[in-house]
């Protein structure tokens, strides 16, 4: 089941990745963005993409390469990660 944030994710990648084609039915949340198993069609120059809009709008630092390939993988790991920080940051 896609929740809020998730939805609200896959609805901004797919303006800022230009994806014209409809979204498969087999789209879930642990479906992985990039690669040749992405659904979308998305490569590493999307993941740059995605990353750039996760530090602009929701205000969270990816640290790093590494770090970004396990942030992007699926829309969970995105969602995840973007709960954690922001939790982080109200704590600090």
């Amino acid at each position: 089941m896609i929740e809020d944030l998730e939805k609200e994710l896959l609805d901004t990648i797919i303006e800022i990745c230009d994806i014209r084609e409809a979204i498969p039915e087999e789209m879930s949340v642990d479906t992985p963005l990039i690669g040749q198993d992405s659904l979308l069609g998305l490569d590493s120059l999307d993941a740059v993409e995605i990353v750039v809009m996760i530090q602009d709008v929701y205000g969270v630092r990816v640290q790093g390469q590494e770090q970004g390939r396990e942030i992007i993988n699926t829309l969970k790991t995105l969602a995840d990660f973007i709960k954690t920080e922001s939790r982080r940051d109200t704590i600090n």
